[in-house]
C-alpha cells in the first residue's frame, strides 16, 4: 500500500531528495529535487519505485567546520535557490541580475491585469532585459501560457538568445527561411503558434497575407513588439510611398492584435515619437485607445499615461536609489557601469592628386548630367540627380565603390514619373533616421542611367580602379594609422562603411597591416542576419582561444549592424569611414557598443572626413557640429529630422555642382541663395530639440517611486543575496578549494574587487562543472578564469552574481560537499561549528533554516498552487531550554565573528553535542518565525500587487512543517587561559 504525501513534504527517491509539488496524485508523484529548479521536476510512480518518507538528518556533531562555513553554506544554499517564495517567482531562477531601475516596468506590470506597456527606455538601457523579466514573470505566475516577440529579421537570432541564455525561454524562429521547414512539422489544421508555445517573428513575416491572418487567430497571449516605432505611421507620412506602406501594413496587425483587451501587450522603442505627434499617438492608441487622445497637458493626463509608459535616459539611472531620489541614505545606491562619455574626435584627411583630378572630373560630368536633364523633364531631372548623389557618395567613400557604382545602373532609372524616382533613389542614396529597414541598403549605388555606362563613367571607373591601396587611396592610409594608435592603446575598434565594396576593399587591404597579435573581419549586408552574429562570434573565439591578453580585434561593418545589435561585449571604439548624411546615424552605430555591459568607462569615437572632396566639411559643418551642440545642451541627443538633413545634404550637392570642389570651401551659411532654406531648417531642429526637452519632463517615469523599488529591492536581497555576499563567497570557496586566486584587479576596468583564479587544482567534480559553463579548454589548459564585479563580461569570463553558471557551479559543490561527511577532497562549508570568539559576551548559537512554503498563487487564467524555499539565520543567546532569541540583524552579524582564540576539541564537540541534543526544544520558535516569515511574504505579494484586487484575492502563504534545520553553530565568550589548539580550530 502507497503512502499518500502532500504537497511541500520530503521524499527520498533515485537516491537524492525531494520535494513533493502541487501536481501529484496518489499513483504519479511530481517532484523538484530539493533545493533544485523547475528544469529539473520529475515524475515518479510509486508503485514501480522505491519512494519513502524523507526527514532532513541533524548536522553531525564529529563534523566540524570552521568560523567561515555558516557563511559559505548560508551563501550557497541562495545561490543555488531557483524557486524563491516572494513577490518575483522569476528572479531566482533567470541567468541575469537585473538593475534596480530595471525591477520598475516589472513592477509596473505587475500592477495590472491585462499589461499594456511602453517601455522607451534610452538605447543601451536594457530593454530587452526589461521585457524579459516581465515575460518570465508572467509564464511563471501563469499570467501567460505564450509568447510571440515581434523584431526585424537582423535581430531575431539575438532575441532568441538573449531569452534562452538569460531566461530560460526557448523560443523558435519563425522567418522567411524557417517557415516552410515549421510548416512541414504541423498536423493538418493545426497552426504552427499552436504548436510552438514560444516565438519570435519577423516582421517581414507579416507581409503574407495567409501568415498574418493565421498568426492573428492563433495568436499568444503575450506579444513583445521590438522597434515599435517602426510599427506605426504619422498621419501624414513623409518617408516615402514604400516606407509608408510597410508601416501601415505592420500598424494594422498591431492594431488586430491589440483590439483583444485580455492581450498582454510590450511595446518597445527608444524613439517613441521622433518628432511626429501623430505617430507617437498612434503608438499609445495600441497600448490603450483611450491613451491616443488623452490631454498630455494636464496633470491627470500625464499620470493615466504614467500607468503604461516608461521613458529614461542614462542620466536618469545611473545613479540611483540615492539620497537624490528621495531615499533616507545611500545603504541601496546603484551605479550602473555605463560609458561616463564618449571620446570623440574629428580627424581629416586630404586626397592625394590623381584622387583629387578623378574627383573635380566626376563633380564636371555630374554638373553637366543634371544640367542636361533638367532640360529634358522633370523625370529625368529626379533620375539624374539620384544618380549623380550616388556617384559623389561612392566617390568620397572609396575606389572599390567608385569603380563598382560607375559600371551600375542607377535604381531609380527604371522610374515612370519623378515621385517614383525619388521612392527608388533616397533609400540608397540618402541615410534616413527612420529607416528601420536598414536591409539591401548598403549596396554600392549605380550612376548610370542606361544599362549600359557610358565611355565618360567607363573611363572614369577605370581610372578609380587604378587608385586602391594605400599610396594613392589617402583615406586608407589615414585609416591604417587610427587603427594601428587605437590598437596600441589596447582597444578594440569597429570601423563604419556606407557601402559593401568599401567594407570589402578595407578588409583585403588592412589584412596583415596591423600587426600579427590582430584578428580583422568583415561584416555586410552579403551575409544573412544569422552569418553575421557567427562572424563576430566567430571573430571574439579566435582572439579568445589564443590566450594571449595582446591579441587584438578589428571588425569592419556597413549600417547592416547600426540598429539593434549588441556588439557592447567584443567592441570598445568605433571608426566612422564612411561619414553619413545625417548624425543619428552616428548614434545608431556608437549605440552598439556604448551601453550597459561595455567594460571600457570611455568609448572611443573617431570620424573621418575629407578635408578638400567639397562634401565632407560642409555636412560636418551644418549637421553634425549642431547636433552636437543641442546633445551639449540638453544632455541627451536629439534625432535628426529626415527633412533637415536631406535639406542641408541637397544644397551642399547643388553647391558643389554649381561652383566645383574649390568652390565650395566658403562657408554654407554665406550662401544667399540658400539662406532662407537654412533658417527654416534651424528652426525645425531648434524646435524638435524643444520638444524633446520638454517630454523629458512631461513624461518622467512617476508611476512607480523608488521608495517602492528600494523596499523590493531589500526583500529580493534578503531572500537571494546581494553583489558583496557572492563576492566574498566566491573568493573564499575557490582558496579553500584549493584553486590559485590572484586579487589584482586589471587596469581598464571598472569597479574593483575583480580576481582571477586557476581551478586545475580543484576537485574533479567542480573542473568539470566549470567546463560546461566556460568552456573546457579553458578549464583542462589551466588557464586563468576571470571574476568580474560587473555583469558585464565577455567571453570565457564569470560574473560575481548569483545567476551567473560558473557562480552556481561552485555554490552547487560547496552544498553538495557539506552535505555529504564522505565527500572525497576539501569540504569548504560545514554544518556544525563552534568558535571562541570575542564577537559575544555569553554562549550564542546560530541556526541555518531552510523554510518550505505552499503558495496559492491567483491569476485571472485560475489558481496555482506552488512550493517554494527561504533560508533565514536565526540566533540565541544560552542553552536551547532558556533560549533567548536575537533579533535578524544581530544574527546576520554574528555571520562576520573572527577566532579571537583557539577552541578545545572536546569542549567543541561538547558545546554542539549538547546544542544538537536541544534542536527539539526550539522547534516551537522555528514554526512561531515560519508563521511570521510566511505573513511577511504574504504581505509582500499584496503589495506588489495592490492595484489589482482581482490577482489578491486568494492569495495565501502557509509555512510547511516542519523546517529544515542545516546548520548549528555555536560561538563561545573568550576563557582564561586560552584553550589548546584542536581540529575544530577557528
Amino acid at each position: 500500500m502507497s503512502l499518500t504525501y502532500t504537497a511541500g513534504s520530503l521524499v527520498a527517491a533515485r537516491g537524492r531528495e525531494w520535494v513533493v509539488l502541487p501536481e501529484s496524485a496518489p499513483d504519479m508523484l511530481v517532484l523538484r529535487p530539493l533545493g533544485g529548479s523547475e528544469d529539473d521536476i520529475a515524475a515518479v510512480f510509486p508503485a514501480f519505485e522505491d519512494v519513502r518518507p524523507a526527514e532532513f538528518a541533524a548536522p553531525s556533531p564529529a563534523d566540524l567546520g570552521d568560523q567561515r562555513a555558516a557563511g559559505l553554506l548560508r551563501t550557497a544554499l541562495r545561490i543555488g535557490f531557483r524557486s524563491g517564495a516572494g513577490p518575483f517567482r522569476s528572479l531566482a531562477s533567470i541567468a541575469v541580475e537585473p538593475r534596480a531601475y530595471q525591477l520598475v516596468p516589472l513592477l509596473m506590470a505587475l500592477r495590472q491585469r491585462t499589461v499594456r506597456l511602453l517601455i522607451s527606455d534610452d538605447v543601451g538601457i536594457g530593454k530587452t532585459v526589461e521585457a524579459g523579466l516581465i515575460a518570465k514573470e508572467l509564464l511563471a505566475q501563469g499570467e501567460a501560457r505564450r509568447l510571440a516577440v515581434l523584431c526585424s529579421p537582423a535581430l531575431a537570432e539575438q532575441w532568441q538568445g538573449e531569452l534562452r541564455e538569460k531566461f530560460g525561454i526557448d523560443a523558435e524562429l519563425v522567418l522567411a527561411s524557417t517557415v516552410s521547414r515549421l510548416e512541414r512539422g504541423l498536423e493538418l489544421g493545426q497552426s504552427l503558434f499552436d504548436k510552438h508555445p514560444f516565438t519570435i517573428i519577423s516582421t517581414d513575416f507579416i507581409k503574407s497575407t495567409r501568415h498574418r491572418e493565421d498568426f492573428v487567430r492563433h495568436c499568444p497571449d503575450l506579444v513583445i513588439v521590438d522597434e515599435a516605432h517602426s510599427c506605426v505611421a504619422a498621419d501624414d507620412p513623409a518617408q516615402g510611398a514604400a516606407s509608408s506602406a510597410t508601416n501601415q501594413l505592420r500598424y494594422e496587425l498591431l492594431r488586430r492584435i491589440s483590439a483583444d483587451a485580455d492581450r498582454h501587450l510590450l511595446l518597445l522603442t527608444a524613439t517613441p515619437h521622433s518628432g511626429k505627434e501623430s505617430a507617437f499617438r498612434n503608438l499609445l492608441g495600441l497600448v490603450r485607445p483611450e491613451l491616443a487622445t488623452l490631454d498630455l497637458e494636464t496633470p491627470a493626463g500625464r499620470a493615466r499615461l504614467a500607468e503604461h509608459f516608461v521613458a529614461r535616459k542614462r542620466a536618469d539611472v545611473r545613479d540611483y536609489l540615492t539620497k537624490e531620489d528621495g531615499l533616507a541614505d545611500d545603504s541601496l545606491a546603484e551605479r550602473t557601469a555605463f560609458p561616463s562619455d564618449r571620446w570623440t574626435k574629428d580627424e581629416p584627411y586630404k586626397l592625394t592628386p590623381a584622387y583629387r583630378a578623378l574627383l573635380d572630373d566626376a563633380i564636371a560630368y555630374a554638373a553637366d548630367r543634371v544640367e542636361a536633364a533638367g532640360e529634358q523633364g522633370k523625370r529625368e531631372a529626379r533620375i539624374a540627380w539620384w544618380s549623380v548623389i550616388a556617384l559623389l557618395r561612392s566617390m568620397v567613400s572609396s575606389p572599390a565603390a567608385a569603380a563598382q557604382t560607375l559600371k551600375t545602373r542607377s535604381e531609380s532609372a527604371t522610374a515612370r514619373t519623378a515621385h517614383e524616382a525619388d521612392v527608388l533613389g533616397a533609400p540608397v542614396a540618402a541615410d534616413s533616421a527612420d529607416n528601420d529597414r536598414l536591409e539591401g541598403m548598403d549596396v554600392a549605388p549605380g550612376a548610370a542611367e542606361s544599362e549600359d555606362a557610358g565611355a565618360r563613367l567607363l573611363e572614369l571607373a577605370q581610372r578609380a580602379a587604378q587608385l586602391v591601396g594605400p599610396a594613392e587611396d589617402a583615406k586608407l592610409k589615414a585609416l591604417t594609422r587610427h587603427l594601428k594608435n587605437l590598437i596600441a592603446e589596447g582597444y578594440h575598434p569597429i570601423v563604419f562603411c556606407r557601402y559593401i565594396p568599401t567594407a570589402e576593399y578595407l578588409a583585403e587591404q588592412l589584412d596583415g597591416k596591423l600587426g600579427r597579435k590582430t584578428k580583422i573581419a568583415a561584416v555586410t549586408g552579403t551575409l544573412s542576419p544569422q552569418q553575421r552574429l557567427e562572424r563576430i562570434e566567430q571573430l571574439a573565439t579566435e582572439a579568445a582561444e589564443d590566450g594571449d591578453p595582446a591579441v587584438r580585434r578589428v571588425l569592419i561593418a556597413t549600417d547592416c549592424l547600426s540598429e539593434g545589435v549588441n556588439l557592447q561585449h567584443h567592441f570598445d571604439a568605433v571608426v566612422h569611414y564612411d561619414l553619413a548624411w545625417n548624425p543619428t546615424r552616428h548614434d545608431q552605430r556608437e549605440g552598439r557598443v556604448d551601453r550597459y555591459g561595455q567594460k571600457r568607462d570611455q568609448v572611443r569615437v573617431i570620424t573621418m572626413f575629407g578635408d578638400d572632396n567639397g562634401i565632407d566639411g560642409k555636412v560636418l559643418e551644418v549637421l553634425f557640429k549642431k547636433h552636437r551642440q543641442i546633445k551639449k545642451d540638453l544632455g541627451i541627443s536629439v534625432s535628426v529630422p529626415d527633412e533637415t538633413a536631406s535639406g542641408v545634404t541637397d544644397a551642399v550637392v547643388e553647391w558643389l555642382l554649381l561652383h566645383g570642389r574649390q568652390g565650395s570651401q566658403e562657408s554654407l551659411f554665406e550662401m544667399d541663395t540658400h539662406q532662407e532654406s537654412f533658417d527654416r531648417i534651424e528652426r525645425e531642429w531648434n524646435s524638435a530639440a524643444e520638444r524633446e526637452k520638454t517630454s523629458r519632463s512631461k513624461y518622467a517615469q512617476r508611476a512607480i517611486h523608488p521608495e517602492e523599488v528600494a523596499r523590493e529591492v531589500t526583500a529580493v536581497r534578503a531572500a537571494l543575496g546581494g553583489a558583496d555576499e557572492v563576492h566574498g563567497f566566491a573568493l573564499e570557496a575557490l582558496r579553500d578549494l584549493e584553486a590559485l586566486v590572484r586579487t589584482a584587479t586589471p587596469s581598464g576596468r571598472n569597479g574593483s574587487g575583480d580576481f582571477t583564479a586557476q581551478v586545475g587544482g580543484t576537485p574533479a567534480g567542480l573542473r568539470d562543472a566549470l567546463a560546461a559553463t566556460l568552456g573546457n579548454r579553458l578549464v583542462e589548459e589551466d588557464r586563468e578564469i576571470p571574476f568580474r564585479t560587473t555583469p558585464a563580461i565577455g567571453r570565457g569570463e564569470a560574473a560575481l552574481v548569483r545567476t551567473d553558471p560558473a557562480i552556481g557551479a561552485i555554490a552547487s559543490y560547496v552544498l553538495d560537499s557539506a552535505l555529504d561527511v564522505n565527500a572525497v577532497g576539501p569540504r569548504p562549508a560545514r554544518r556544525c561549528g563552534v568558535v571562541t570568539t570575542d564577537a559575544v559576551a555569553t554562549r550564542t548559537t546560530l541556526l541555518l533554516v531552510r523554510y518550505r512554503f505552499h503558495l496559492t498563487l491567483p491569476s485571472r487564467t485560475g489558481e496555482r498552487q506552488v512550493v517554494a524555499e527561504d533560508a533565514r539565520l536565526l540566533a540565541y543567546e544560552g542553552m536551547p531550554s532558556r533560549a533567548r532569541w536575537l533579533d535578524d540583524e544581530a544574527a546576520a552579524a554574528l555571520l562576520a565573528a573572527r577566532a579571537s582564540a583557539n577552541t578545545h576539541e572536546q569542549t567543541a564537540r561538547n558545546a554542539i553535542s549538547r546544542t544538537l541534543d536541544g534542536l527539539p526544544e526550539l522547534a516551537g520558535h522555528l514554526t512561531e518565525y515560519g508563521t511570521g516569515l510566511a505573513a511577511e511574504l504574504d504581505a509582500s505579494h499584496r503589495r506588489v500587487r495592490k492595484a489589482n484586487e482581482e490577482i489578491v484575492r486568494g492569495l495565501k502563504v502557509v509555512p510547511q512543517e516542519p523546517a529544515d534545520v542545516l546548520g548549528v553553530y555555536v560561538y563561545l565568550p573568550p576563557a582564561a587561559p586560552a584553550s589548546t589548539v584542536s581540529g575544530a580550530e577557528a
